[in-house]
């Protein structure tokens, strides 16, 4: 509950388009992630004990980078440029649901990146899911 009125706060705080975004993300993350990593990306989705491999809990990205969240490899990961093994390879899965809406946008270390406007979505709002250490 606290988690999602942070959210709410976070999001009534942005201009609009960004807000539009998060809402994007969190949709997306939803209909596509949420039944292995869970509601709240925390790694526990109905699907995740048929895994065999441990599902990562995705609140936690940037602790498991010394703090800071690797934008642009999460933006390779979701697009499918870097495979994880978890998802027997590249990543789209859901082929259709990451394509159709390309969109380019720079990285926070400026490098030109183009892919779909919801894995730029997606990758935002797990941004602003993170928890610190």
């Amino acid at each position: 509950m606290l988690r999602a009125a942070a959210l709410l706060a976070f999001l009534s705080a942005l201009p609009a388009e960004a807000a539009g975004d998060l809402v994007l993300g969190r949709e997306t993350f939803a209909g596509a992630c949420a039944a292995c990593h869970g509601a709240e990306a925390r790694g526990d989705g109905p699907m995740a004990e048929l895994i065999s491999i441990p599902v990562p809990d995705l609140t936690r990205i940037a602790a498991r980078n010394g703090g800071s969240f690797p934008w642009l490899t999460v933006v390779h990961q979701i697009d499918g440029r870097s495979g994880l093994r978890g998802h027997g390879g590249p990543m789209p899965l859901f082929g259709a649901l990451f394509s159709g809406d390309t969109a380019a946008a720079d990285a926070p270390d400026g490098t030109p990146v183009i892919t779909s406007a919801r894995v730029l979505a997606l990758t935002d709002w797990l941004a602003s899911i993170q928890v610190a250490e």
